[in-house]
């Protein structure tokens, strides 16, 4: 089973030595993992289209190729999961290919929203939390956003959520590991 590895692990210092530590980690388990910064036969070079655009294409055919997805949804620059890694999810849920997620963050959304707002999230007379803007805060208990829950939920997928120490967020793969395990096990 080929699996694509989306995440922001592509910003880390060392992507791939990530990228390798993932790959052991699936080949353990039977499964061949597929980084995004991996070459692709169809997207050799960029020619002359542009970085981004190329980066892009090259991606979208890895998940083309690949039979399932294991996404980092660990929270990135805010509250919520990498929006590069949530597209690539929910392009791979509307592929029909199998679905893993995973956080080094346990906290809900809402208590992590709340946090990165500060004193600009407050709760209206209904008791409902809103933001500076009235906008309301999701709240439903939920790992991030609904869609994100929902889409690994009715794929059949499992949504891997662990604390681990701040030092160790982007490094930790004991979670990475049980959604390759949950993908080995449902072949």
């Amino acid at each position: 089973m080929k699996v694509y590895l989306a995440g922001p692990d592509v910003f880390l210092p060392d992507p791939l030595g990530m990228a390798a530590r993932k790959r052991a980690i699936c080949a353990a388990h039977g499964l061949t993992g597929i980084f995004p910064v991996d070459n692709h036969p169809a997207h050799p070079g960029t020619g002359d289209t542009p970085l981004w655009l190329h980066i892009y294409r090259r991606n979208e055919a890895h998940m083309r190729d690949a039979d399932a997805v294991i996404a980092n949804l660990t929270p990135f620059r805010g509250p919520s999961a990498d929006p590069g890694t949530v597209y690539e999810l929910g392009f791979m849920r509307a592929l029909g290919k199998r679905l893993a997620g995973y956080s080094n963050a346990a906290a809900g959304l809402l208590p992590r929203t709340r946090a990165a707002l500060g004193d600009a999230a407050s709760r209206d007379a209904e008791g409902r939390w809103r933001d500076a803007e009235g906008m309301a805060l999701e709240d439903f208990g939920l790992g991030d956003n609904l869609m994100i829950d929902g889409g690994l939920h009715e794929a059949g997928g499992v949504f891997i959520r662990r604390d681990v120490p701040e030092a160790e967020r982007w490094t930790d793969l004991a979670a990475f590991e049980a959604c390759a395990k949950a993908l080995a096990a449902a072949r």
